[in-house]
């Protein structure tokens, strides 16, 4: 069955409010870090799920490669990233959190959810589960529908 449209407008204005909420939590959240802002944590957490090409990575977080480059130089020379050649093509490079950079990354995420646990107070954990099984079913459908755009197919539920 599908969506309303009015249902549709409904759950972008949801969407954006909920943006605009992280966006304000983040920016006087007391976890600030001088050295990693937020798009750099964001970057760190992408490195930290397994050692790719920096392409690869520019791709899944939406970013053209110079941006993705520079986070990552940047993040190198804070000691957070190491680069290394790819085996498979001599051109290409390899990019990993470092020891250091893995700290980090459980610091923040450690950081995040004492926060968020915090803000959820009044949730039980079945509210939590819930929030997160709808939250990652919205965004799987949402990667499926960028990802069929990209590809050249066109959803649309206009009959003619």
């Amino acid at each position: 069955m599908a969506v309303a449209s009015s249902t549709a407008t409904e759950l972008v204005h949801q969407i954006f409010d909920l943006q605009r909420v992280l966006r304000c939590i983040v920016t006087t959240s007391l976890a600030k870090d001088p050295d990693v802002g937020f798009a750099l944590q964001g970057v760190m957490r992408f490195i930290g799920e397994g050692e790719s090409r920096a392409t690869k990575l520019a791709t899944r977080l939406g970013v053209s490669p110079p941006v993705l480059s520079r986070h990552i130089a940047e993040l190198e020379e804070l000691g957070f990233v190491v680069r290394r050649p790819d085996p498979a093509d001599g051109r290409a490079q390899l990019v990993a959190l470092s020891e250091k950079g893995m700290a980090k990354v459980r610091d923040f995420e450690e950081q995040r959810s004492l926060n968020l646990r915090s803000y959820l107070e009044e949730w039980s954990e079945d509210d939590a589960l819930e929030a997160g099984e709808v939250l990652a079913k919205l965004t799987a459908s949402l990667n499926h529908s960028v990802r069929a755009t990209a590809a050249g197919s066109h959803h649309s539920n206009h009959e003619a």
